[in-house]
């Protein structure tokens, strides 16, 4: 059965080897007759500061508007991105912390710490680089993915979230780099 499935290429670089695995997942997905949506977040105008929490909620940039239709559109979401100091990088959670607002991904219960979680129906694909090997970055520092496969699409109802980890990148020959990217294109063939 075919997806319909949105691709961002978290890094602000599209020309790295997070940008490689987007384009791969891709490839494949479209092999394979899947609906695609693409967006690199270098790509992207906005404004990644949440200047005053949810206190007072900015205008979204038309930019942020199009991810969120895109996330609404989608039954399949795919991140892309490299690991930076133990998370994402900074544009990539800006781009969350602005885009993902109440009454869109999420809606706090009147009186209640509980909340309705408004994506609900969607599964993800996060794929994260590292320069580490993947087992050695959780016992030293958690999971790496833990922030966007728990507190940010997890939290908005997107389940399940399954990560997909390369690395350490910097020691991989080209042969390996090659066989991890056709890993992933078989993931895009089966919308996984």
């Amino acid at each position: 059965m075919n997806k319909k499935i949105f691709i961002l290429c978290g890094h602000p670089d599209a020309d790295s080897t997070a940008g490689r695995l987007a384009n791969s997942y891709e490839e494949g997905a479209r092999k394979a007759g899947h609906e695609v949506r693409r967006t690199n977040l270098g790509d992207l105008q906005f404004d990644p500061i949440l200047h005053k929490g949810y206190k007072v909620i900015q205008e979204l940039e038309p930019d942020l508007k199009k991810i969120q239709e895109d996330m609404a559109w989608a039954s399949h979401i795919v991140v892309a991105y490299p690991n930076w100091w133990g998370g994402m990088p900074a544009l990539l959670k800006g781009m969350f912390d602005r885009m993902l607002l109440p009454g869109f991904g999420f809606r706090f219960k009147r009186g209640s710490v509980m909340w309705q979680r408004l994506l609900k129906g969607r599964t993800a694909r996060v794929i994260v680089t590292m320069d580490n090997y993947p087992i050695l970055a959780r016992i030293l520092f958690g999971a790496p993915a833990n922030e966007i496969k728990r507190a940010i699409l997890n939290f908005c109802g997107v389940w399940p979230v399954r990560v997909f980890y390369m690395g350490p990148v910097k020691l991989m020959s080209d042969a390996r780099k090659e066989k991890t990217f056709k890993k992933v294109y078989r993931l895009g063939l089966k919308g996984k």
